[in-house]
Protein backbone atom coordinates (compact mmCIF):
# COMPACT_ATOMS: atom_id res chain seq x y z
CA UNK A 1 0.00 0.00 0.00
CA UNK A 2 2.07 3.12 -1.11
CA UNK A 3 -1.19 5.90 -1.19
CA UNK A 4 -1.08 8.43 1.93
CA UNK A 5 -5.08 8.56 1.51
CA UNK A 6 -7.24 6.16 0.76
CA UNK A 7 -11.15 6.87 0.52
CA UNK A 8 -13.12 3.84 0.83
CA UNK A 9 -16.49 4.54 -1.23
CA UNK A 10 -18.30 1.16 -1.05
CA UNK A 11 -22.17 1.46 -0.89
CA UNK A 12 -22.08 -0.41 2.26
CA UNK A 13 -19.63 1.69 4.06
CA UNK A 14 -21.45 4.81 3.02
CA UNK A 15 -24.62 3.38 4.00
CA UNK A 16 -23.60 2.47 7.66
CA UNK A 17 -21.98 5.42 7.70
CA UNK A 18 -24.70 7.58 6.71
CA UNK A 19 -26.78 5.68 9.56
CA UNK A 20 -24.12 6.56 12.19
CA UNK A 21 -23.90 10.17 11.50
CA UNK A 22 -27.55 10.68 12.83
CA UNK A 23 -27.94 12.23 15.90
CA UNK A 24 -31.02 9.63 16.07
CA UNK A 25 -28.79 6.76 16.19
CA UNK A 26 -28.96 4.67 19.56
CA UNK A 27 -25.81 3.92 21.11
CA UNK A 28 -26.39 -0.31 20.87
CA UNK A 29 -27.23 0.32 16.93
CA UNK A 30 -23.99 2.64 16.71
CA UNK A 31 -21.48 0.34 18.21
CA UNK A 32 -23.28 -2.25 16.16
CA UNK A 33 -22.84 -0.46 13.08
CA UNK A 34 -18.89 0.79 13.97
CA UNK A 35 -18.11 -2.75 14.09
CA UNK A 36 -20.03 -3.72 10.46
CA UNK A 37 -18.03 -0.55 8.91
CA UNK A 38 -14.67 -1.60 10.79
CA UNK A 39 -15.00 -5.17 9.50
CA UNK A 40 -15.31 -3.56 5.52
CA UNK A 41 -12.13 -0.99 6.59
CA UNK A 42 -10.25 -3.67 7.26
CA UNK A 43 -10.81 -5.47 4.32
CA UNK A 44 -9.12 -2.41 2.58
CA UNK A 45 -6.21 -2.19 4.46
CA UNK A 46 -5.27 -5.17 4.52
CA UNK A 47 -5.58 -5.58 0.64
CA UNK A 48 -2.24 -6.70 -0.30
CA UNK A 49 -1.03 -8.28 2.75
CA UNK A 50 1.73 -10.66 2.03
CA UNK A 51 1.41 -14.29 1.19
CA UNK A 52 2.99 -17.44 0.83
CA UNK A 53 2.21 -21.06 0.01
CA UNK A 54 1.45 -24.07 1.75
CA UNK A 55 0.86 -27.80 0.82
CA UNK A 56 -3.14 -28.60 2.21
CA UNK A 57 -5.37 -31.42 2.14
CA UNK A 58 -8.85 -30.86 0.94
CA UNK A 59 -11.71 -33.80 1.24
CA UNK A 60 -11.03 -34.23 -2.76
CA UNK A 61 -6.87 -33.92 -2.88
CA UNK A 62 -4.01 -32.05 -1.71
CA UNK A 63 -2.71 -28.80 -3.45
CA UNK A 64 -0.64 -25.71 -3.05
CA UNK A 65 -2.80 -23.10 -0.88
CA UNK A 66 -2.00 -19.53 -0.61
CA UNK A 67 -2.05 -18.40 3.16
CA UNK A 68 -0.59 -15.03 5.16
CA UNK A 69 3.14 -15.09 5.53
CA UNK A 70 5.47 -13.47 8.12
CA UNK A 71 4.75 -12.67 11.51
CA UNK A 72 0.99 -12.09 12.80
CA UNK A 73 0.04 -8.50 12.47
CA UNK A 74 -0.40 -6.30 15.16
CA UNK A 75 -3.60 -4.13 16.01
CA UNK A 76 -2.99 -0.77 18.04
CA UNK A 77 -6.24 0.76 19.29
CA UNK A 78 -5.81 3.98 20.50
CA UNK A 79 -8.35 4.50 23.33
CA UNK A 80 -10.76 4.73 23.68
CA UNK A 81 -12.58 4.93 20.44
CA UNK A 82 -10.50 2.79 18.97
CA UNK A 83 -11.72 -0.06 20.54
CA UNK A 84 -14.85 0.27 18.53
CA UNK A 85 -12.82 -0.22 15.44
CA UNK A 86 -10.52 -3.15 16.70
CA UNK A 87 -13.45 -5.20 17.65
CA UNK A 88 -14.73 -5.47 14.23
CA UNK A 89 -10.97 -5.95 13.16
CA UNK A 90 -10.18 -8.57 15.32
CA UNK A 91 -12.95 -10.98 14.37
CA UNK A 92 -11.54 -10.70 10.97
CA UNK A 93 -8.15 -10.93 11.78
CA UNK A 94 -8.40 -13.15 14.75
CA UNK A 95 -4.80 -14.00 14.85
CA UNK A 96 -4.06 -10.83 15.26
CA UNK A 97 -1.62 -9.42 18.66
CA UNK A 98 -3.09 -6.45 20.19
CA UNK A 99 -2.02 -3.27 21.46
CA UNK A 100 -3.19 0.01 23.37
CA UNK A 101 -1.91 3.78 23.99
CA UNK A 102 -3.59 5.79 25.97
CA UNK A 103 -4.30 9.13 24.84
CA UNK A 104 -7.03 12.15 25.55
CA UNK A 105 -6.76 14.94 24.60
CA UNK A 106 -6.62 18.20 26.56
CA UNK A 107 -9.52 20.59 25.25
CA UNK A 108 -7.89 23.89 25.87
CA UNK A 109 -4.36 22.77 23.97
CA UNK A 110 -6.01 20.03 21.96
CA UNK A 111 -2.51 18.45 22.18
CA UNK A 112 -2.42 14.28 23.05
CA UNK A 113 -1.93 13.32 26.69
CA UNK A 114 -0.34 10.21 27.18
CA UNK A 115 -1.75 7.29 29.73
CA UNK A 116 -0.90 4.02 28.81
CA UNK A 117 0.89 2.02 26.25
CA UNK A 118 1.08 -1.39 25.88
CA UNK A 119 1.62 -3.11 22.50
CA UNK A 120 3.11 -6.83 21.33
CA UNK A 121 7.05 -7.20 20.79
CA UNK A 122 8.84 -7.29 17.21
CA UNK A 123 6.65 -4.15 16.20
CA UNK A 124 9.96 -4.19 13.51
CA UNK A 125 8.69 -7.47 12.01
CA UNK A 126 4.91 -6.96 12.11
CA UNK A 127 2.76 -5.24 9.74
CA UNK A 128 1.27 -2.59 12.22
CA UNK A 129 -2.51 -1.04 11.89
CA UNK A 130 -3.61 1.86 14.55
CA UNK A 131 -7.15 2.50 14.67
CA UNK A 132 -9.01 5.53 15.87
CA UNK A 133 -12.58 6.31 14.48
CA UNK A 134 -11.87 10.37 14.18
CA UNK A 135 -8.41 11.97 12.60
CA UNK A 136 -9.64 14.93 13.51
CA UNK A 137 -6.25 17.54 14.33
CA UNK A 138 -4.07 14.94 13.92
CA UNK A 139 -2.40 15.52 16.99
CA UNK A 140 -3.90 12.19 19.05
CA UNK A 141 -2.51 10.13 15.68
CA UNK A 142 0.92 11.44 15.05
CA UNK A 143 1.42 11.34 19.03
CA UNK A 144 0.33 7.40 18.43
CA UNK A 145 2.59 7.00 15.62
CA UNK A 146 5.21 8.40 17.59
CA UNK A 147 5.54 6.38 20.01
CA UNK A 148 4.45 3.00 17.82
CA UNK A 149 7.63 3.38 15.60
CA UNK A 150 10.04 4.10 18.92
CA UNK A 151 8.85 0.92 20.50
CA UNK A 152 10.07 -0.57 16.51
CA UNK A 153 7.46 -0.82 14.26
CA UNK A 154 8.73 0.15 10.70
CA UNK A 155 5.22 -0.89 8.16
CA UNK A 156 2.44 1.08 9.69
CA UNK A 157 -1.03 1.77 8.46
CA UNK A 158 -3.46 4.04 10.04
CA UNK A 159 -7.35 3.16 9.91
CA UNK A 160 -9.94 5.58 10.54
CA UNK A 161 -13.57 5.60 10.01
CA UNK A 162 -13.99 9.92 9.71
CA UNK A 163 -11.28 12.19 8.65
CA UNK A 164 -10.58 15.85 8.75
CA UNK A 165 -8.94 17.77 5.86
CA UNK A 166 -6.59 19.24 8.67
CA UNK A 167 -5.89 15.71 10.33
CA UNK A 168 -5.20 13.92 7.21
CA UNK A 169 -2.36 16.73 6.69
CA UNK A 170 -0.95 16.73 9.59
CA UNK A 171 -0.29 13.11 9.32
CA UNK A 172 1.14 13.42 5.89
CA UNK A 173 3.53 16.23 7.33
CA UNK A 174 5.12 13.88 10.46
CA UNK A 175 4.51 10.42 9.29
CA UNK A 176 4.35 10.71 4.89
CA UNK A 177 5.39 6.80 5.39
CA UNK A 178 2.11 5.92 6.98
CA UNK A 179 -1.15 5.57 4.60
CA UNK A 180 -4.47 6.53 6.19
CA UNK A 181 -7.55 4.38 5.46
CA UNK A 182 -10.77 5.83 5.94
CA UNK A 183 -14.73 6.10 5.09
CA UNK A 184 -15.01 9.62 4.50
CA UNK A 185 -12.85 12.89 4.26
CA UNK A 186 -15.11 15.39 6.14
CA UNK A 187 -15.18 19.27 5.08
CA UNK A 188 -13.65 20.87 8.20
CA UNK A 189 -12.51 21.40 11.59
CA UNK A 190 -14.69 23.65 14.17
CA UNK A 191 -13.10 25.70 16.65
CA UNK A 192 -14.13 22.61 19.19
CA UNK A 193 -11.53 21.08 16.96
CA UNK A 194 -14.76 18.48 15.92
CA UNK A 195 -15.13 17.61 12.91
CA UNK A 196 -18.22 18.90 10.89
CA UNK A 197 -20.51 17.49 10.09
CA UNK A 198 -19.13 14.76 11.15
CA UNK A 199 -20.80 11.89 13.60
CA UNK A 200 -20.05 13.93 17.10
CA UNK A 201 -17.41 12.46 19.55
CA UNK A 202 -17.37 8.86 19.11
CA UNK A 203 -16.42 7.62 22.23
CA UNK A 204 -19.78 9.31 23.87
CA UNK A 205 -21.14 7.42 21.03
CA UNK A 206 -20.36 4.33 21.37
CA UNK A 207 -20.18 4.42 25.01
CA UNK A 208 -23.33 6.52 25.77
CA UNK A 209 -21.30 8.46 28.12
CA UNK A 210 -21.79 12.68 27.85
Amino acid sequence: MSEHLTVVSHPLVLHKLSLMREKSTSTAVFRQLLREISQLLAYEVTRDLDMTIKRIETPIQEMDAPVLAGKKLALISILRAGNGLLDGVHDLIPSARVGFVGLYRDEKTLQPVQYYFKVPTELDQRLVIAVDPMLATGNSAVAAIDLLKRAGATNIRFLCLLAAPEGVARMKEAHPDVPIVTAAVDEKLNELGYIVPGLGDAGDRMFGTK
